[in-house]
């Protein structure tokens, strides 16, 4: 089937985000300036709440066509199975705790009518901590470090297959596994509009805490540790 031309596709990959799932959509259809998105796909990795029930309830009322997939657990493998998908000719992967700003699927299309085929949005935590207030204002640069899922991404479909899609070894950092390559194209914006993510993981394990096993993950990577090693260090500390 045909590819729809500066049309996008919204690809959230879901695991017990049943707390999340119906204010995002709510969310998505409230702030898009309407008739850029195709389609919005959510990929569940076999919840064990009523995720999948609350998707398939809010579709049957939805302005915007909303399907519910299912594929192997794993954000790579959930992200790649909703792209595979798509019918839209641009892919926009957004976590289920974070809500993207007024007019996104405008601001996006006009990055691509500018030939930005890849990019993402600057991001602020639903915190008032300060050092996660430190991290979220950084994110306005355009700088690899300064990446990270929650963030958002958006990639034309042809990007993103000729790069190869998310990498599915990796079960965390894949993220940046794909942003790096862009990078090395020379092909990533940051658009400077806030979208909000949930700082419910700091929030839960300790700010301090979290902050020092992401840099040692970051580290880990960068000194040539494998997706495994990376993977069971994650499980072990976060």
């Amino acid at each position: 089937m045909p590819q729809a031309a500066n049309s996008i596709s919204i690809i959230i990959p879901t695991l017990n985000e049943a707390s999340n799932i119906n204010r995002l959509l709510a969310h998505l259809i409230e702030k898009s300036a309407g008739g850029h998105i195709s389609e919005i796909i959510v990929v569940d990795g076999h919840s064990q709440d009523n995720t999948p029930a609350l998707v398939k309830e809010f579709s049957k009322t939805s302005a915007i066509t909303v399907q519910l997939i299912h594929s192997e657990r794993g954000r790579a493998k959930q992200m790649n199975t909703g792209a595979k998908a798509s019918l839209s000719s641009i892919l926009y992967f957004l976590h289920a705790d974070s809500l993207p700003p007024k007019n996104f699927d405008s601001l996006i299309i006009s990055e691509i009518k500018k030939q930005q085929l890849a990019g993402c949005f600057k991001m602020k935590f639903d915190s008032n901590h300060w050092w996660l207030s430190l991290v979220s204002w950084a994110t306005r640069f355009n700088w690899s470090i300064c990446r990270g899922g929650d963030q958002s991404l958006f990639i034309s479909k042809e990007l993103f297959n000729e790069i190869g899609g998310f990498n599915q070894e990796y079960t965390i950092y894949e993220d940046q596994i794909l942003t790096n390559q862009l990078y090395k194209r020379k092909q990533f914006v940051v658009i400077q509009h806030w979208i909000v993510t949930s700082a419910r993981l700091y929030q839960k394990k300790g700010v301090w805490r979290v902050q020092y096993h992401f840099l040692m993950i970051y580290l880990k990577k960068w000194l040539g540790g494998s997706a495994e090693e990376i993977f069971t260090y994650y499980k072990k500390h976060i």
